[in-house]
C-alpha cells in the first residue's frame, strides 16, 4: 500500500534531520533552565523583593549560627 520512501522525486526535501546530540542537550538543557525560572516567579509579583528576604534571612541565620547561641535565645530555665 502507501511507503513512504525517500527515494520520490520531492520527498527527499521533507525529510527532517535529528539533530547532533550535543546540540540537542544543550537545547534541552536551555529549555529546562527556563522553566525552573517561570515555575519559580509564578506567583510573585515582586521577584527582586522576594529575593532581598531570602538574602536577610540567610544573613540573619549565619549570624545565628556564628554567635553559637543555637537558637537558645540566652534564657535559661530554673527549677528550685
Amino acid at each position: 500500500m502507501g511507503l513512504c520512501l525517500p527515494c520520490m522525486g520531492g520527498a527527499v526535501k521533507d525529510v527532517v534531520e535529528t539533530p547532533d546530540p550535543e546540540i540537542k542537550r544543550r537545547q534541552l538543557a536551555e529549555a529546562a533552565e527556563k522553566r525552573q525560572m517561570e515555575a519559580s516567579s509564578r506567583g510573585i509579583k515582586n521577584v527582586y523583593s522576594v529575593e532581598q528576604k531570602k538574602k536577610k534571612q540567610e544573613e540573619i541565620e549565619k549570624r545565628m549560627a556564628a554567635s553559637g547561641s543555637g537558637g537558645e535565645g540566652g534564657l535559661r530555665w530554673q527549677v528550685g
